[in-house]
């Protein structure tokens, strides 16, 4: 690696820590904040969002990947998506912590109301943007021009956790980083192996 790449990364991890931190330092009023911004044509389009996004991601992806060229990644990207969910659950059951509605801090957007958010089901990181952004190292490599609309997607379904009040933005946030860096890691071993 150059001088100029490490000097890159050294930059990217300090920025990134910069913003985690940020986000925890800050969570509780980001929660309310956004909570305050709610308005039904939103709260219709980021419950879709966030109900649809982790099916898409799945058979989305699985679609495009069935070409016989692009058949090689399936596994990958299926062991990806299953190591993802378990290591978010993982974490979740560790850590422990409560949702922003669980603790009072914002009202749960009515449509998820009768949605089955026990106790058990806690805040910290956001399954969703785990699944979601663990794709992006392969849809990089593949289909670079789909990468920027992916992470847009991406973005949208973190956010949307965050708008709902099911999560603060240090869940989607780490969860996209320890998402992305799941896909990084299978991705960069399975192309060493292969």
């Amino acid at each position: 690696m150059k001088n100029s790449e490490k000097r890159a990364v050294v930059l990217l991890g300090i920025f990134i820590a910069l913003i985690v931190f940020l986000s925890f330092y800050f969570d509780w009023q980001i929660a309310q904040l956004v909570s305050s911004i709610r308005t039904p044509a939103l709260t219709d389009f980021f419950t879709a969002i966030t109900f649809v996004g982790p099916v898409l991601v799945f058979l989305f992806l699985t679609l495009l990947f069935m070409k016989k060229k692009r058949r090689r990644w399936l596994l990958p990207l299926w062991m990806t998506l299953a190591l993802s969910a378990i290591l978010s659950f993982l974490l979740k059951i560790a850590i422990q912590r409560q949702r922003p509605f669980q603790l009072g801090l914002v009202s749960i957007a009515e449509g998820l109301q009768k949605a089955a958010y026990s106790s058990w089901d806690f805040s910290f990181p956001s399954s969703h943007a785990v699944l979601v952004f663990a794709t992006v190292p392969f849809l990089s490599k593949e289909f670079p021009k789909l990468k920027y609309l992916w992470i847009a997607f991406a973005c949208l379904v973190a956010l949307s956790r965050v708008y709902l009040g099911l999560h603060f933005l240090s869940d989607v946030i780490l969860g996209a980083i320890i998402g992305y860096l799941i896909g990084f890691v299978i991705l960069t071993k399975w192309e060493e192996k292969f």
